[in-house]
């Protein structure tokens, strides 16, 4: 893909593809702001130095999500080695408005929803977000540096552990 024009589509397209899903896992691991933005910003920054020929099965997406994963390490090291703290304050995006009548049921539900995922280990946590955005394990796998197997058990636990919490708040 030498030329130009067809090479600022391709990335036009990836960019409108991905953006929003990569915008908001960048925000669960880092927090709204400036830090999951430039997380992202550096992901499309080195897509653009890439080609469509380097992704011959369409594998944009997953090497977005592995580049800002990588980046958003980087940030989360450098705000502990700053900050002292090892824990990082991790915020949950919404990704749909919901219908006007459903609003505040909804509101409720996913804002417990968030509660739990919150409380899920750090890895299973990320599981999670990757496998609700539609990655597959394998390319959950890729992303995050753990096996293919390893990843299933961690969405597996996750999974159980959140349906646990919502049959014992629906007994009560």
């Amino acid at each position: 893909m030498s030329d130009p024009g067809t090479r600022r589509q391709w990335v036009l397209a990836v960019l409108d593809r991905c953006e929003a899903p990569l915008g908001r896992y960048a925000a669960r691991l880092l927090g709204e702001g400036d830090s999951a933005q430039e997380a992202v910003q550096h992901a499309f920054l080195q897509l653009c130095q890439r080609s469509a020929d380097d992704f011959p099965d369409g594998g944009e997406a997953a090497w977005l999500f592995h580049v800002c994963r990588n980046k958003a390490m980087d940030l989360l090291r450098l705000r502990q080695r700053q900050s002292g703290n090892g824990q990082a304050d991790l915020a949950a995006l919404i990704g749909r408005e919901p219908d006007p009548a459903e609003l505040a049921e909804r509101q409720d539900l996913c804002s417990e929803l968030t509660r739990q995922v919150a409380r899920l280990p750090a890895a299973q946590r990320e599981a999670i977000d990757l496998w609700c955005e539609g990655f597959s394990y394998r390319e959950i796998a890729e992303i995050t540096y753990h096996s293919e197997g390893n990843v299933r058990v961690l969405v597996h636990r996750a999974i159980k552990q959140l349906r646990q919490v919502f049959e014992v708040a629906n007994e009560k």
